[in-house]
């Protein structure tokens, strides 16, 4: 019997060659995008789960209300995570972590005749003992608790010292001025980390080269701490909460918490509203949870649909084998064993595609997925899956064509209830409104993304270059820029403590006569060179740029937001004190974005520093020039700084890195849509088809009574407009609240306009119309004569 069954499968799907392809195909397409999106998933909900403690690791963030608004932010004071551990008896470990150079660069190393950039950061002692990074050479109790040690990876180990065992005890000079010995070595950082770094110092190092740190009004780095495996974290939380008030005056003013968030949840879960942890990736995680299953239902939903429309020709196949005594179960049991057959080469296609597909998408994801074929629990999976996706995709038609009475089908008189009807029309709405709200996605996302790009910063970074400034550059700046000034392809020279889309550091030191003893503001700062504003392009509002015709050093430059913090009308030539230096205001700034444009812009205050011994050299290019120019610089480096290889970065790439996961998502989005897209208008070429089937007498009369062959094919396509009209009415009230949510994660942001609805319903028009245009001049061109022959 199952023989039987099998041959007839067989036979109907290589006899009905185009009605098989697609079926495979519709549901190929479904297949790979779900398992290209379910390994993203996957992956990303395995970041930062591989801490064998990770059940007890927390990140501390602070939170704090200011004139009744709540906020909250990652970085905390320099000295919290030392002190926590000293004060709270159910914390066990903690590490304060902070980059150990300017973010978005690498710090230089050289040993052994060989020079090398790499990533790291500063760290706490307890670090290697919380985190589950494996050491391969070292003691993780030990490892950080001296001055001038470092631990470094695998790779950074066979590059200056040809082993781990070999890196051990030995020196590595770090930029240039400073000798580090090595005390332990880790493996590479896996992928799925959300921290990524190729060295770690000691703490004790960063609190003596920042003196900064014992302020607690200032705020850099970030803090993680261990819980007991007995400890509450909600008796913890209500132990901190008012922590920072036992090193601070507490200001009736603003309100200032410490909270705890699970560190295996920060990946996901980093954006912050109202003063709480609220959304993230997580929101990509789920739309794309969203529409893989939706892409699997479209696809399953296309071949009900397909199957029906061949229903008409299977009728009195099913009618010969009731009438000779076939029970409806074997039926049923035929029926869902060729839409088993169906599934099984598509699932076979599928995993095919998405071996290929692999790297592609790995590029475009900036992921190293691989399909797990080794292991049992993924062919456990994709069984799974063929039998769900060939139950879901075949019991449908399998009990529609089992239902069928042998005698109305062997007459020839095969018709479906408007029930059934209903039903298939139903499945192509949702199918084409699905489509629909993907398109008005994939034009809002590309519209922020434009908006992202396009959008006047405040400064012009167009032709800025950024060079870091190590080794030998931080005591020849002057001569550095003396020379490369004298070149024709360069415009104007600066420095920066940080880049202009990075300043992190925050005080609420700062004070200014007739301040509000309860008004307690935090305030961005910066350190910048001579010629800050003149270089950047910032537009000055009042005032004028820090310059060497005056005695600047005890000057300071405020934005727009900062000026209407303090209150000042005429900010020029008033007082400031920054901690314990007080100042005079000589410049105001238009406010321009330092950060990133999920981000309000913050009170920010500039000062001089031409000796500040870190960050960044800013330099203005002529437009067009930009290859003489980097040649030229390339040279003087080399020159004076001979031991540092040469690396730059442009302004605009360092902006397009603070928005790559929305770019990532934007791509995916683009891609998934139009395969989503593809697959509905199989599902619409599948109903046209049954349609086609089912009004041939139909279409044979109005032949015979005159009709033209445009008046089918209107008619025709007509019906097929009001589902997609009603796929419209659908689907653009879900697109607006869909798109107006994601849009709420930037500060600045795009308006959500009425043409990018009639866009996508006219481009979802002109698809049906398209697809359903064959069968539709096919039917109307097809012989009356032969429609109307009686059986």
């Amino acid at each position: 019997m199952i023989k039987n069954y099998l041959k007839v499968a067989w036979r109907n799907l290589v006899r009905n060659k185009a009605f098989s392809a697609i079926n495979i195909l519709g549901l190929s397409l479904g297949l790979t995008c779900s398992m290209l999106i379910i390994l993203w998933i996957k992956d990303e909900r395995s970041v930062d789960g591989f801490h064998k403690n990770g059940k007890q690791l927390y990140q501390v963030y602070e939170r704090w209300i200011s004139n009744g608004k709540p906020d909250a932010s990652y970085p905390t004071q320099g000295l919290l995570a030392d002190e926590l551990k000293k004060v709270i008896p159910e914390i066990e470990y903690t590490a304060a972590t902070d980059y150990a150079a300017a973010p978005g660069t690498q710090s230089t190393f050289e040993a052994n005749n060989k020079v090398n950039k790499n990533s790291g950061k500063f760290a706490g002692l307890d670090f290697f003992r919380m985190f589950s990074y494996k050491l391969l050479q070292g003691n993780a109790a030990s490892l950080l608790n001296a001055p001038n040690s470092i631990a470094i990876s695998r790779n950074m180990a066979n590059i200056f010292f040809g082993s781990p065992a070999n890196a051990i005890g030995k020196t590595i000079h770090f930029e240039n001025k400073e000798d580090l010995q090595v005390t332990g070595v880790f493996e590479n950082i896996p992928a799925n980390s959300s921290q990524q770094f190729d060295f770690i110092r000691s703490w004790i190092d960063y609190v003596k080269q920042n003196n900064w740190v014992h302020n607690w009004g200032n705020t850099s780095p970030e803090t993680f701490v261990q819980l007991r495996t007995d400890a509450n974290p909600a008796a913890v939380q209500a132990k901190i909460k008012d922590f920072l008030y036992c090193y601070a005056d507490k200001d009736p003013a603003v309100t200032m918490e410490l909270a705890l968030q699970p560190f295996p949840e920060k990946y996901l879960h980093s954006n912050f509203s109202n003063g709480k942890v609220d959304g993230g990736r997580i929101e990509y995680v789920k739309l794309f949870t969203l529409v893989a299953i939706f892409i699997m239902l479209i696809a399953c939903i296309n071949f009900m649909n397909l199957a029906t429309a061949r229903a008409s020709k299977r009728a009195k196949e099913v009618g010969l084998r009731k009438v000779v005594g076939a029970s409806r179960s074997s039926l049923v049991g035929q029926f869902i064993g060729e839409a088993m057959l169906l599934t099984l080469l598509s699932v076979i296609i599928a995993i095919t595609a998405t071996t290929l597909l692999l790297p592609a998408f790995n590029g475009l994801a900036g992921k190293h997925l691989v399909l797990p074929v080794s292991q049992p629990a993924f062919w456990m999976a994709s069984v799974s899956l063929l039998v769900v996706t060939g139950l879901a995709a075949g019991s449908y038609p399998a009990f529609f064509l089992s239902s069928l009475k042998p005698v109305r089908v062997l007459k020839g008189t095969l018709k479906f209830s408007h029930a059934a009807t209903f039903f298939r029309q139903g499945m192509v709405v949702f199918q084409f409104a699905l489509s629909i709200i993907l398109i008005v996605g994939m034009i809002v996302i590309y519209r922020q993304m434009n908006f992202i790009q396009n959008k006047n910063l405040g400064y012009d970074r167009e032709n800025l270059i950024y060079i870091p400034i190590e080794g030998e550059l931080i005591n020849k700046y002057e001569v550095f820029k003396e020379e490369a000034n004298q070149m024709p392809s360069i415009v104007d020279i600066s420095k920066m403590r940080n880049s202009p889309t990075i300043i992190e550091h925050h005080t609420n030191s700062i004070s200014w006569p007739g301040k509000d003893p309860n008004s307690n503001v935090s305030f961005a700062d910066g350190v910048v060179g001579y010629d800050f504003v003149k270089t950047m392009k910032l537009q000055l509002k009042d005032g004028r740029d820090f310059s060497k015709d005056y005695a600047d050093s005890a000057s300071y430059i405020l934005n727009e937001t900062a000026v209407d913090k303090i209150g000042y009308t005429n900010p020029v030539g008033k007082q400031v004190t920054w901690g314990n230096h007080p100042g005079t205001i000589i410049g105001v700034i238009k406010d321009f974005h330092f950060s990133s444009l999920h981000d309000p812009i913050d009170p920010l205050i500039v000062r001089l520093d031409e000796k500040w011994p870190w960050g960044t050299i800013l330099v203005r290019t002529r437009a067009g020039k930009a290859k003489d120019a980097i040649a030229g610089l390339q040279n003087i480096c080399k020159k004076l700084n001979p031991k540092f290889p040469f690396t730059y970065q442009f302004s605009n790439l360092e902006l397009a890195n603070l928005y790559k996961s929305e770019q990532v998502m934007s791509k995916l989005s683009d891609y998934f849509a139009s395969l989503a897209i593809l697959i509905s208008c199989l599902g619409l070429f599948g109903l046209a088809t049954f349609v086609a089937a089912q009004r041939t007498k139909e279409i044979g009369v109005r032949k015979v009574l005159g009709a033209s062959v445009t008046n089918i094919v209107t008619m025709f396509s007509g019906n097929f407009l009001e589902l997609v009209g009603m796929a419209i009415l659908v689907a653009f009230p879900v697109a607006w609240w869909a798109m107006n949510n994601w849009l709420q994660n930037f500060a600045y942001k795009i308006h959500i306009e009425w043409w990018m609805f009639a866009i996508a319903g006219i481009v979802t028009i002109i698809i049906a119309l398209l697809t359903v245009s064959y069968q539709s001049i096919k039917a109307a061109l097809s012989n009356p004569v032969k429609s109307l022959r009686t059986e």
